[in-house]
């Protein structure tokens, strides 16, 4: 397994590569997460099962059409591939976390509010992807309340219902979504979107980067949503982001139908308390 991953990682950088020194990373709750020493170089290699492997291609993807923008930091993407018949990878440039500065909270923000000025002319993108282990759809849709609708919530719902749990009100909330959201200004902005403390750091230069995403183009408002679902980002980040780019009327409320979609993917990843949480925002968005 190792030697193709070796031999993979030769073919992409154009040099000799050999591991030296492996070592597993904590944090994640989905993949097996490693670093790979070299003599001179490092890199950071996720494997899963062999259906992952779709998924850690749009993943690549999602990486090179945020570093395209220009605007953030990621870690690039060296290879993916098959390390074994079972077993898929994805190899990514190793960033080493550092502590943050005076300043890291406000590059952030301002890095994410420039980040999100990029746009498409449609809300989706060019491939399905997932959040976290769940499937994320992206079909192209030119209404917003449509996507977010269809795509996000009503799709969790229903794979909430083959595990056998019927949220109170689901259907009366999907069919309020527009409504919800009348009279708000949005447009195809580049996503994060899965954007939690846990995705963002500080490079050892107190330079921030962001991984682990589930890119789309969709509302700039739903980035924002979840850096407040659970902490990691300071009132720093906030004040420099809406410095550039200020937000409409309306985001405290919007920023609890958004929320729900993750709410609703925890539940479906992790079970348990999320299924309150997700039915106390539905009775208070209805």
């Amino acid at each position: 397994m190792w030697k193709t991953i070796e031999k993979a990682i030769e073919q992409a950088e154009g040099g000799r590569f050999e591991i030296l020194n492996r070592s597993s990373i904590a944090g994640g709750c989905i993949n097996d997460a490693q670093r790979l020493d070299g003599a001179d170089t490092s890199y950071f290699v996720k494997t899963n099962d062999a259906s992952f492997l779709p998924l850690f291609e749009a993943e690549a993807d999602a990486l090179r059409e945020i570093a395209a923008s220009k605007t953030i930091r990621v870690p690039s993407p060296i290879c993916h591939g098959m390390a074994t018949t079972d077993l898929a990878y994805l190899v990514l440039e190793y960033v080493e976390i550092g502590s943050g500065t005076a300043s890291s909270q406000q590059s952030l923000g301002e890095c994410l509010a420039h980040m999100h000025q990029e746009r498409k002319p449609h809300y989706g993108w060019n491939k399905d992807n997932a959040i976290g282990s769940t499937p994320q759809p992206n079909q192209p849709e030119q209404d917003w309340a449509v996507f977010f609708r269809d795509q996000r919530l009503r799709f969790q719902f229903e794979l909430a219902e083959k595990k056998g749990k019927r949220f109170r009100g689901s259907e009366h909330l999907l069919k309020e979504v527009p409504a919800l959201l009348d009279g708000h200004d949005t447009f195809p902005s580049l996503l994060h979107g899965d954007l939690w403390g846990g995705n963002a750091a500080c490079d050892r230069e107190g330079n921030p980067f962001v991984f682990d995403p589930a890119t789309y183009y969709g509302d700039r408002e739903t980035d924002l949503a979840f850096t407040e679902m659970f902490g990691g980002f300071t009132a720093d980040f906030r004040k420099a982001y809406v410095k550039i780019f200020p937000l409409d009327v309306g985001y405290q409320r919007r920023k609890i139908l958004y929320n729900l979609y993750h709410l609703l993917n925890h539940f479906n990843i992790f079970g348990g308390g999320y299924a309150s949480s997700a039915q106390r925002s539905i009775d208070e968005l209805i």
